[in-house]
């Protein structure tokens, strides 16, 4: 698809990278569901699960995670996690979601997504598309959280593409705002099975 934008040879560069770094996802999806498009956005702070969630789900049906980590550090080597550098990051990542859902795929949009702002250009983009939604909202409890980051901080975790820790999920805390439309909700310090099912039904359904 031919993105055009006000910015639109930095983001077309932008926009072919972060294909780049998705190669082996795309090469590897099936086929057999193209255009059975579907969006699902995750909305969390940092340590609530949702890239393992997000992982669970794509051992049960076939869906392309772009992850907003992974997706920075395709496009800036020492990320500063600055404002400019995340407008740029979301910007992109908004617009790669919106071609992927045009060109018919399953997507999990693996990001804070704290504030209604961001989750509307999301809806916006599911309705422009045409495209049906879940949301997901995870919590866990506090010292859980802490737990979990201070492995990642230690290099004990899986999580190999966030850098956010203790310090930065304090910092993002009091901007969190509810989601105010339907969705799904996740303790991650619980069985997340019933959730994982719930949504498989949904996106299978919403196939035919």
């Amino acid at each position: 698809m031919q993105y055009s934008s006000p910015n639109g040879p930095a983001v077309a560069r932008d926009i072919a990278t972060l294909r780049q770094a998705l190669s082996s996802d795309l090469h590897e999806y099936p086929q057999k569901i193209a255009h059975e498009r579907y969006l699902i956005v995750l909305s969390g702070l940092p340590g609530t699960g949702k890239s393992h969630f997000a992982n669970e789900l794509s051992q049960r049906i076939p869906v392309l995670i772009v992850g907003s980590d992974r997706m920075r550090k395709a496009l800036v080597a020492r990320p500063k996690y600055n404002p400019g550098e995340h407008t740029r990051v979301f910007s992109d990542c908004h617009q790669l979601i919106e071609d992927l859902l045009q060109e018919g795929y399953r997507v999990v949009f693996d990001a804070t997504n704290l504030t209604d702002g961001f989750r509307h250009t999301l809806y916006d983009i599911a309705e422009k598309t045409k495209t049906p939604l879940s949301i997901i909202w995870f919590t866990a409890p506090i010292d859980m959280v802490r737990s979990r980051l201070d492995a990642r901080a230690a290099g004990l975790s899986i999580d190999s593409h966030s850098d956010a820790d203790w310090q930065i999920h304090c910092r993002l805390r009091p901007g969190e705002e509810p989601i105010n439309r339907p969705h799904l909700i996740v303790d991650s310090s619980q069985d997340i099975s019933p959730v994982l099912d719930q949504l498989v039904r949904l996106v299978n359904s919403a196939s035919g």
